[in-house]
């Protein structure tokens, strides 16, 4: 008895349709490599800007805190002495401060890693050897 070889099954397809059917999956399945990396990242940047927004309402809850007390006890101990202008010294004071913190925020949101870097150097690498 002969044994039946089912030709279209050992015998790769060779020719353009299939080398532009084999492209087409690589580069299908380097696309959802690159969406995958990108997925990741953009999950670890909004895990760290939910911290970030967390420790930031915190801080400013303890901050209100901190002022409030602060600024009382100050006025109280001041008040025989400078009356009135103790009022102003602590409204410039605390402009100044929140001009001050202002500054650092935005030089954090500048300088921090909120730019998917690996997913950019990925996709930098996968053009530059296609081109």
């Amino acid at each position: 008895m002969r044994a039946r070889i089912d030709e279209s099954a050992t015998v790769p397809a060779t020719g353009l349709i299939a080398g532009l059917a084999g492209l087409a999956r690589n580069g299908f399945s380097l696309l959802l490599s690159r969406l995958e990396l990108a997925a990741l990242e953009l999950s670890e940047v909004l895990d760290h800007l939910l911290k970030l927004a967390l420790v930031f309402a915190l801080a400013i809850v303890t901050a209100w805190f901190a002022i409030a007390y602060g600024t009382a006890l100050i006025v109280y101990l001041s008040w025989e002495s400078l009356g009135w202008k103790i009022l102003l010294i602590m409204a410039f004071s605390f402009t100044a401060m929140t001009v001050g913190l202002l500054l650092y925020a935005m030089f954090m949101a500048r300088h921090n890693n909120f730019s998917l870097s690996a997913t950019r150097a990925e996709l930098q690498a996968d053009r530059d050897m296609l081109l």
